[in-house]
């Protein structure tokens, strides 16, 4: 267990100040030069010359990208590249038109004609909406001759003019795309094709911290964006490590770079004139703005959390009852959002039977269930039970009407259940998430961030009270790039960030409590004298009783 400083849940550069202050000298480096892998599968192709004919590279699939890949590959093989926007049989093949007497009067270059001795680039998405393309393409690359077509076949030439063509095939697409055109034609596969693909991101490190820098150079560079100073890069940095949510990765993502840096641009353009550098307020500004055109919907969903609609306490404790965080990410939207929800747990007299009422009610997928299930198989083994738990227990996501899936809430369920069975209170100003294994090991989960960020902004609504935060895996440090108001309060200790690596660390901090030891107000003591109790049908006197008793 560890309250961790405001240093620990942003991004941190200081190792990387000497190469960063140096920015403006940084030499500019190709796209492909940061792709070692896929650098060294285009060489290797271009050198092949047996059946090997088809270069699969798996990366994003859209215009922007498949022109640039397309150029870079141009100017490091020195051959003839092509990148193939269409796929029709007169594009590909070329075409002609005869008169009346069978003589070819018009004729036109295909595509296979321009790429002779070279690469046609093309994209998966056409070749998957082009099936017959694809075999007639299939048919040229082992060099069997294939017609132009003959945009008029009433009028048929004298002469078939078949031809030969030695070229190679790179297909661009994602890992998605590729699967489909690997189950469309098993060749894909084969020794007809190699595989690479283009990394979306960068391990950073003292060796490769030049490599990013001279990429951001070269973007900068070749797009004629304004020069970016030093604390410009640190925040585009932070920036990027929430996007790959790791701090030791930095995104390669060309057209998000060049979208924000020229959002960016345009906020120094209309504050600085002609100044021809962005500095961290630039950066800090685009993002501003980049969330606040897309919030509407984050904003509205809190909104019936301040209005009382939906309950989520973030003071005083309960029985049983747990403030868990989820991510909200809806079809259409751009913004992943973080919204805490409130769990909670009773128990009643049964036969060890853990309800998970999403389950029931078909409102929770299988990887929920699967939490559900280690979360109760830790439980009996902490308790060391020989026979069958004499309780039953319903867990539920509180006012929650969609569907519930993921293992991120199964430490904070197993918090209310350890709760409601041993009648220890939760702490509600703490929120928990992270994914418990059978031995109880707490396990990184995803979207951390906007997890944290959801319930800050609750508890800053409600009041903030000095005492509140958020309970996480230890092993998800390395994703946190929290927002600046949060990383203020936590400096301020206004707001916490505990890291646990165990449930035996994550009870004391939720109930005050240890969660097992020799003390008898453990809370395995605990729950072993309840069900010691039930065993010998001795239960603890009512509030009636004892007042009765005490009078008498």
């Amino acid at each position: 267990m560890k309250q961790e400083s405001w240093q620990a849940v942003t991004p941190q550069f200081e190792k990387f100040s000497a190469a960063i202050d140096n920015y403006s000298k940084q030499k500019s480096i190709e796209l492909l030069d940061i792709q070692p892998r896929l650098k060294a599968a285009i060489s290797q192709f271009s050198l092949s010359n047996g059946v090997t004919r088809v270069l699969l590279v798996n990366g994003q699939d859209n215009p922007f990208h498949n022109a640039l890949l397309t150029e870079a590959f141009g100017n490091f093989a020195d051959m003839p590249f092509k990148l193939c926007e269409s796929l029709t049989m007169t594009d590909v093949l070329g075409s002609y038109k005869a008169d009346e007497y069978g003589t070819i009067v018009t004729q036109t270059e295909g595509l296979l004609s321009q790429v002779q001795n070279g690469f046609l680039c093309v994209s998966a998405n056409l070749l998957l909406a082009n099936p017959v393309t694809w075999l007639t393409l299939k048919s040229a690359l082992f060099g069997h001759a294939v017609e132009p077509i003959n945009v008029n076949p009433k009028l048929p030439a004298k002469e078939c003019r078949l031809q030969s063509y030695n070229f190679k095939l790179i297909v661009l697409g994602n890992r998605e795309q590729l699967a489909d055109l690997d189950f469309q034609d098993q060749d894909i596969h084969s020794g007809l094709c190699m595989f690479s693909e283009y990394e979306p991101e960068l391990a950073l490190n003292e060796e490769s911290i030049g490599l990013y820098l001279g990429y951001i150079q070269w973007l900068t560079n070749k797009y004629q964006l304004p020069n970016l100073t030093p604390s410009a890069i640190k925040r585009l940095m932070v920036a990027g490590a929430r996007l790959s949510e790791d701090q030791g990765y930095m995104p390669l993502d060309t057209l998000w770079y060049l979208a924000l840096i020229q959002e960016a641009a345009l906020d120094r353009s209309s504050k600085n004139g002609s100044s021809d550098s962005i500095d961290s307020t630039h950066i800090d500004k685009a993002l501003d703005e980049r969330y606040y055109r897309s919030s509407y919907l984050p904003e509205r969903a809190l909104s019936d959390i301040f209005d009382g609609q939906v309950i989520i306490e973030t003071q005083g404790e309960q029985i049983g009852q747990v403030n868990g965080l989820t991510v909200i990410d809806v079809p259409g939207h751009p913004l992943a959002y973080g919204e805490p929800a409130r769990i909670s747990c009773v128990i009643h007299f049964g036969d060890g039977d853990i309800s998970d009422v999403e389950r029931k009610a078909e409102l929770g997928g299988n990887l929920h269930a699967k939490g559900m299930m280690i979360m109760q198989a830790f439980v009996s083994s902490a308790l060391n039970l020989d026979e069958p738990l004499p309780y039953s227990a319903s867990v539920v996501f509180e006012q929650s009407y969609s569907e519930v899936d993921g293992d991120s809430a199964s430490l904070a369920e197993l918090c209310s259940f350890v709760s409601a069975l041993s009648e220890y209170p939760i702490n509600q100003q703490i929120a928990v998430t992270g994914a418990v294994d059978q031995f109880g090991r707490v396990q990184a989960v995803g979207g951390l961030n906007e997890k944290i960020e959801g319930f800050y902004h609750v508890c800053k609504h409600q009041g903030l009270t000095g005492h509140q935060g958020v309970i996480l895996p230890t092993s998800n440090l390395k994703h946190l790039a929290l927002s600046k108001d949060v990383v203020e309060s936590i400096k301020n200790n206004d707001f916490h960030i505990w890291s646990v690596s165990h449930v035996d660390e994550a009870i004391p901090i939720l109930m005050g409590q240890e969660f097992r030891s020799e003390d008898e107000n453990s809370v395995i003591s605990k729950i072993a004298a309840r069900i010691e109790n039930y065993e010998r049908h001795e239960h603890p006197p009512s509030l009636f009783q004892r007042i009765r008793e005490w009078i008498s």
